[in-house]
C-alpha cells in the first residue's frame, strides 16, 4: 500500500489518482490510434467524466452508512479512492448511446473501438486500488497474500488488526491486461465483435473474482451486487455479438 505517490507539502499527488489519470491517457491515445480519428476527443472526455461520476455514485450509495454518513463532503474526494466500476460503466454507456444518437454514429463500430481500450484503463485503476488498499481480498495465509498497513481499509475492517489478505486487485489487473491483449488481437484482425467479447469476458472475470473479495459489499440472494450485474453484463455482451453479426455488412 502506497497511497501517496508524491508528497512534498506544496505538491501532493495520490497514487490512486495518478493511476486513474494514466489509464485515461492510455485509453485516449489507443482509441485515437485505432480509429484514426481525432474528432472523438469530446466523446472520450464525456465518457471519462461519466465513468468517474457513475463509479463514485455507485460506491457512495453502497458505502454511505459506513464511510460517508458522518462526513458527507468526503463524497467528492474521488482522488482518494472509492469507485465502483459497474456504476461508471452504466452511466458511460448511457452517455455513449446518447452521443451516437445525436451524432448519428454507428453504435457497434464505435463501441468496438472503445471496448478495446477499456480493460487497459481499468487495469490501471485496479493497480491504483491496490496502492490505496481498497477492494482487497479474503483473509489468507497463501504465498501471494499481502498485509496492508495500519490505517488501511483492511486494517479498519479487521478491527484494527494486521491480517493477510488476497491481492484481488492485482489478480483483476492481470486478468484485464490479458483481456485487453485478446481484444486488441481480435480488433486488428476483424475490426468487430470486441464489444461483445469485452462484456462477456469482463463479466466472467468479475463474477469469479467476487468470490475472493473480502471487503464489505452488498449482496442479494447469495450473490454480490457485482455478480448480479455481471450476469446482466454477460447477457448484454451476447446481445452485442448477435447484433454485430446481423449488421456486419452495414459497417
Amino acid at each position: 500500500m502506497h497511497p501517496d505517490l508524491i508528497d512534498l507539502g506544496f505538491l501532493h499527488v495520490k497514487t490512486y489518482g495518478a493511476c486513474m489519470a494514466a489509464g485515461f491517457l492510455l485509453c485516449w491515445h489507443l482509441v485515437e490510434r485505432l480509429s484514426g480519428r481525432k474528432d472523438v476527443s469530446n466523446l472520450l472526455m464525456y465518457l471519462m467524466l461519466a465513468g468517474v461520476a457513475g463509479s463514485r455514485a455507485a460506491y457512495v450509495v453502497e458505502h454511505w452508512s459506513a464511510e460517508f454518513a458522518a462526513a458527507p463532503l468526503d463524497v467528492f474526494k474521488v482522488w482518494q479512492g472509492g469507485l465502483m466500476f459497474y456504476g461508471g460503466l452504466v452511466l458511460a454507456l448511457a452517455v455513449f448511446f446518447v452521443w451516437c444518437r445525436v451524432k448519428k454514429e454507428n453504435v457497434v463500430a464505435l463501441a468496438d473501438v472503445l471496448s478495446v481500450a477499456v480493460p487497459l484503463g481499468h487495469a490501471c485503476g485496479r493497480i491504483g486500488c491496490f496502492f490505496y488498499g481498497c477492494c482487497y481480498g479474503r483473509d489468507s495465509d497463501a504465498w501471494c497474500a499481502v498485509v496492508f498497513p495500519e490505517f488501511s481499509p483492511s486494517w479498519y475492517e479487521h478491527g484494527r488488526r494486521l491480517v493477510g489478505v488476497l491481492p484481488v486487485q492485482l489478480f483483476e489487473a492481470a486478468a484485464l491486461l490479458a483481456l485487453f491483449a485478446v481484444l486488441l488481437a481480435v480488433y486488428l484482425k476483424t475490426r468487430r465483435h470486441t464489444t461483445g467479447i469485452y462484456l462477456v469476458g469482463y463479466a466472467a472475470i468479475r463474477f469469479g473474482l467476487e468470490f475472493l473479495r473480502g471487503d464489505p459489499r452488498a449482496a442479494f440472494c447469495g450473490l454480490s451486487i457485482g455478480q448480479l450485474i455481471s450476469i446482466g453484463t454477460a447477457l448484454a455482451g451476447a446481445a452485442f455479438l448477435a447484433y454485430g453479426e446481423r449488421t456486419r455488412d452495414n459497417r
